[in-house]
């Protein structure tokens, strides 16, 4: 077994910096896609009711994008959770377990 050098391990600092960077990142992609979408939809509304006196087109991509941007949202929210309960669980089960033949 080959030693690490200091530099090669990471500290439980650094560790917990890298996983709050990471959602950091999650949130800040989901609150752009968030203010992108109002803004869109927002001048999509206003020009469907200047421009057409008619039935208005606006519903279907205020709808759609906002399935997207749901799914976005219980991705950010409960995605990472779930995964990291998941394989927390599953470590646990395999805690016991002796090594798979090779």
């Amino acid at each position: 077994m080959a030693l690490e050098t200091l530099s090669q391990v990471k500290t439980d600092e650094q560790l917990r910096y890298e996983r709050a960077r990471e959602r950091v990142q999650e949130l800040k992609g989901f609150y752009t896609h968030l203010i992108v979408y109002i803004l869109v939809n927002a001048t999509i509304i206003l020009f469907d009711y200047v421009i057409s006196p008619g039935p208005h087109f606006y519903f279907f991509p205020l709808v759609g994008w906002g399935i997207g941007l749901m799914i976005h949202g219980l991705h950010t929210w409960l995605g990472k959770s779930w995964e990291e309960r998941k394989i927390r669980e599953l470590m646990e089960r395999d805690k016991g377990l002796p090594e798979p033949p090779k």
